[in-house]
């Protein structure tokens, strides 16, 4: 860090990485069918969390107007819910629904996250814009240029993410959703290339939550509206944007002051690629298990195992979990868990409820699943082991492999087989067997929260790129309400 001293008071170019963030916002033409297709199935598997986080008190005790009776009337909806609100206050509803669960989409590099959580932000804008439009006379926002603002704000917050650790210097990953999203949504908001610049400019200075809530000894239900917040924050940046207020152009890069020598230990961000349209299509679907990410494929294992172990669940010696690094760092959890974001971020519970059950659901971190006391049995004889082919395949820009290996010993000195999987379901690696299961669980999410009538009407909205692509935002939110 630099020392404070006397120092030149004219105004510095803007960094350069506001500068293409703000280019790529405002420029850059996505070419991508595969983008596009892959961007409608993110929306569908969004709208899915979020009607399933419906069901859950502990999430909608959270939503609404921050305080009682400040609706807006012709505002932004919230879907699966009567609520019209502010696009600041709607953003992070629908930003709580879709993360509530821990069951959208993931992206995995050197910083991890869930890409999706933009949604929050940009379909909470489009639909007041579009509402304001009509009102207006003028033409409403059409769904493709949702799905471009999605493809581009994973893009912001994927490319970010791959070279430049955000949580080996205790911040966490929603710092990047704020960033992402305030970048699009100014834009939506008619916003010009300097007013991105601005907007983004201030969701830096803005620094960065602490990762304190993800993790032991303090692991708590924050972590499931951080993200709400972030899109919450972004909406706000940007209206105070495109109203004309001002921006810093050195934000990163300003000496002591900046978020480079405050908060990342005085390195600048590394890039390994340009922005285009690589995250969306390499985006990582969460579509069988509600599980943080790096255990997809060690829970795929354990439900392969469960009809050789479920008898035998006393008869168990040892367990041997192999993983990646991170899944080691983040997710290797001893001793008691407290509640359900405690449980659904511990590797060893991930793989007992399987094993014991054949399923893990949103449900199974509940108090009565998790009171089971052969779930803590199994959870204290597993050893958890870093296997370095897994970490070095992580990193990886072809394979971006997840893997994880389980393998059951018991005191009889007979074992399972060793079952290992290097890709879960829901990579692209995968389409062709995931993309099915996804809209399964889209379709089961609409049917259990709406009318027979109204579901249908969700799902053949979405069944069709071209007709999807062609609708105005505030039709197509408006069956979903």
């Amino acid at each position: 860090m630099s020392h404070v001293g006397t120092r030149a008071a004219n105004r510095p170019d803007s960094d350069p990485v506001l500068v293409d963030i703000a280019d790529y916002v405002c420029n850059y033409e996505i070419d991508s069918a595969e983008a596009y297709t892959t961007a409608r199935h993110c929306l569908m598997d969004s709208l899915a969390c979020a009607m399933m986080a419906l069901d859950f008190p502990e999430c909608t005790k959270l939503l609404g107007p921050i305080v009682p009776g400040a609706g807006m009337p012709g505002g932004a909806r919230v879907p699966g819910t009567p609520y019209e609100l502010d696009p600041v206050q709607a953003a992070f509803n629908l930003g709580v629904l879709i993360r509530y669960l821990d069951f959208n989409d993931t992206w995995l590099a050197a910083e991890w996250g869930h890409p999706s959580d933009n949604l929050g932000a940009i379909l909470s804008v489009a639909d007041y814009v579009s509402r304001q439009a009509v009102a207006a006379g003028k033409a409403p926002m059409s769904m493709r240029e949702v799905l471009s603002a999605m493809i581009k704000a994973h893009e912001i917050q994927g490319v970010l993410a791959l070279e430049n650790s955000f949580n080996r210097v205790g911040l966490d990953h929603v710092l990047l959703v704020r960033v992402a999203s305030t970048a699009v949504v100014t834009r939506m908001l008619g916003g010009s290339k300097d007013d991105v610049i601005n907007a983004v400019s201030n969701a830096w200075i803005d620094g960065g939550a602490l990762r304190t809530y993800r993790h032991a000894p303090n692991t708590g239900s924050r972590k499931s509206w951080a993200a709400g917040d972030a899109c919450r924050r972004a909406v706000t940046l940007a209206l105070l944007a495109v109203k004309g207020e001002m921006g810093y152009p050195s934000a990163l890069t300003a000496d002591v002051w900046g978020f480079y020598d405050v908060l990342f230990k005085g390195k600048a961000f590394e890039f390994q690629r340009p922005y285009g349209s690589y995250v969306m299509e390499q985006v990582l679907f969460k579509i069988s298990f509600p599980a943080e990410f790096h255990a997809q494929t060690a829970v795929e294992c354990a439900m392969q195992l469960h009809p050789v172990v479920k008898d035998r669940i006393g008869d168990i010696d040892r367990i041997v979990l192999e993983t990646q690094e991170a899944g080691v760092r983040i997710i290797d959890k001893t001793g008691p868990l407290d509640n359900y974001a405690d449980r659904d971020h511990c590797l060893q519970y991930m793989v007992a409820v399987p094993l014991i059950f054949g399923e893990l659901t949103a449900e199974s971190y509940e108090d009565h699943i998790a009171t089971d006391p052969r779930i803590d049995m199994l959870r204290e004889c597993m050893q958890v082991v870093e296997n370095k082919q897994f970490t070095e395949d992580y990193f990886d820009p072809e394979k971006r492999g997840i893997g994880n290996a389980v393998q059951v010993f018991f005191k009889d000195g007979t074992s399972t087989d060793r079952v290992e999987i290097s890709y879960p379901i829901g990579h692209r690696r995968r389409r062709d067997e995931g993309i099915p299961v996804l809209i399964a669980k889209f379709e089961k999410a609409m049917a259990e929260h709406f009318s027979a009538r109204q579901t249908a009407a969700i799902v053949e909205a979405c069944a069709d790129q071209s007709a999807l692509e062609q609708t105005p935002v505030h039709e197509f939110v408006g069956r979903l309400v």
